[in-house]
């Protein structure tokens, strides 16, 4: 391990360190509700958008469900501003995430998270194509696919690029569920509500379809 990396990791552990400190002295994890999030960003008045923006770009780094939060940005933003402000700090945690892995090693992700297989699977050329896909339908957690395709080497470009196209569709929804959570009979709220189920129909069939393939796989081996 270079200099460099000594550095980064010291860093990164003291950056893990004080956040958990502050979660525990300052939230309750029970709390931390949409509902709760979002009654904290509008009393933190402007400085409630860098506050949204850098909790997204942390939450690679948190254990903590990012739909959640987005909900959260929907009910303050609203829809337009929230799927911004979601699609900037969702790319940014993407790309910490990425660079985490790129700069440190496998020794430190296997920390933070469970790679399983998708190192192997976003390998090589096919890298650009399987972090989109699995962006549009999310296989796996947000920040295993971004840590997994920093270890696999994809060029941070693609996996910029296929982050940012690939998480649209899911913004959208949770922002527009928080955007109309008050609103549950509007058009918006059960169109979001519609499109999610549809989502997670897609993501079952998708799941169940990537196991078999690699239980065969297995067994041929």
């Amino acid at each position: 391990m270079n200099r460099k990396q000594k550095i980064v990791r010291v860093l990164l552990l003291l950056a893990l360190v004080a956040g958990s400190v502050y979660v525990y002295r300052n939230a309750d994890i029970s709390q931390l509700t949409p509902e709760a999030i979002s009654a904290r960003l509008r009393a933190a008045g402007h400085w409630g958008v860098i506050g949204y923006v850098l909790l997204l770009t942390l939450l690679p780094l948190l254990l903590f469900p990012d739909s959640v939060l987005v909900m959260a940005g929907g009910m303050v933003f609203g829809l337009a501003k929230g799927t911004v402000l979601t699609s900037i700090g969702s790319l940014l945690g993407g790309m910490l995430a990425y660079f985490i892995a790129r700069w440190l090693g496998h020794g430190v992700v296997k920390k933070l998270i469970r790679t399983d297989n998708l190192v192997d699977m976003t390998s090589g050329r096919r890298g650009f194509f399987l972090i989109l896909i699995l962006r549009l339908v999310p296989l796996f957690p947000f920040k295993v696919v971004s840590y997994s395709a920093g270890l696999a080497g994809v060029d941070w470009k693609e996996f910029a690029l296929a982050t940012l196209v690939g998480s649209m569709p899911g913004i959208l929804v949770y922002t527009n569920l928080g955007d109309k959570v008050h609103d549950i009979r509007s058009p918006e709220f059960v169109f979001a509500v519609v499109l999610l189920i549809l989502l997670t129909v897609v993501f079952t069939l998708a799941k169940r379809i990537l196991d078999k393939r690699q239980t065969l796989k297995e067994n041929d081996q």
